[in-house]
């Protein structure tokens, strides 16, 4: 027999050998300045200004809220903030303003005119802004300058040629004059943004779906408006707050019977014998509408605004 002894060799398996690092990439000047201003903005310092920001934000919209709660008397007697030490709540100045002071009609009357004021400029918009920014026509960058320009133009020079206008064609005080006004003013702004938006979108992705056989009519539905959401609701909740919260454009071309909620306010404010205790509930009526939209679509507000930003 052999003396030998048995030799015992070391096996390395994948899980002893050593690995190396990953390599890390090097970001971009855009990522590079996202990463600075998130660690300058999550500072414990950034927080406590933020926090400070918000509740002084947020208090005259919480003493509003309180007023609209608090009974009639105790509303003329003191301010809001003693509701914490003798809390007295009621929902009759909400009943009294939406029915004896015919509010709620008013609140209808807002929906009527901010859903089509918001609606047909971007219906037009988005048209208009395909057109410059994929179509080839003589004059396009001049004509898309003037469409720039008009944004500076005052809303205020435009109201007597408007309401001249609208007086010649039979539609004076109507829901119409309203909504046509609204989509003036509001398309230069749309044009721009829509335009900026789809320019970002690449090239090829066109020129694929062209090689295809698709025309003007199914790039645009089928490869273009899928990618627009953003910017289109970003548009949607500027027009949206603009429209509702408008007064002035209410005032002069919408008839008695069609003024919006906001019109009704101002008229409740001028009224020597108003009282005062409709008037937070009206306000907090008016303004809880707007606040929900702006806040269901926000995450869209900014990614809609900083379309066309430079690449880093």
């Amino acid at each position: 027999m052999s003396n030998s002894q048995p030799v015992t060799v070391p096996v390395t398996t994948d899980v002893d050998a050593p690995r190396s690092a990953p390599v890390p990439r090097k970001l971009t000047r855009a990522e590079q300045r996202a990463v600075d201003a998130k660690t300058r903005l999550t500072s414990p310092a950034a927080s406590a200004i933020a926090v400070v920001i918000a509740i002084f934000w947020t208090l005259p919209t919480a003493g509003l809220l309180v007023t609209s709660v608090r009974p009639a008397a105790d509303v003329r007697k003191d301010g809001w903030w003693n509701f914490f030490v003798r809390p007295n709540f009621t929902l009759d100045n909400y009943v009294e303003v939406l029915g004896q002071n015919s509010l709620g009609n008013n609140l209808i009357n807002s929906f009527i005119i901010t859903i089509p004021g918001v609606l047909i400029p971007i219906l037009l918009a988005l048209l208009a802004a395909y057109a410059f920014a994929w179509i080839d026509f003589k004059g396009r960058d001049w004509l898309f300058a003037a469409v720039f320009a008009l944004q500076v133009v005052p809303i205020q020079v435009t109201l007597v040629p408007l309401l001249t206008t609208y007086v010649k064609a039979g539609i004076a005080g109507t829901f119409w004059t309203v909504w046509l006004s609204h989509t003036i003013f509001g398309l230069p702004l749309a044009i721009f943004l829509l335009h900026n938006f789809m320019k970002e979108i690449p090239r090829s992705l066109i020129e694929a779906a062209r090689v295809d056989g698709a025309g003007h009519v199914r790039v645009f539905f089928q490869v273009l408006l899928p990618l627009l959401m953003p910017a289109i609701a970003s548009f949607g909740i500027f027009q949206f707050l603009w429209v509702w919260n408008d007064l002035l454009v209410a005032m002069v071309f919408a008839g008695p019977a069609n003024q919006p909620i906001t019109a009704t306010m101002a008229q409740m404010m001028t009224n020597k014998a108003s009282r005062n205790d409709l008037l937070a509930p009206g306000a907090f009526i008016a303004m809880v509408v707007p606040l929900i939209v702006f806040l269901s679509l926000q995450r869209f507000f900014v990614r809609g605004l900083l379309a066309g930003g430079v690449k880093g």
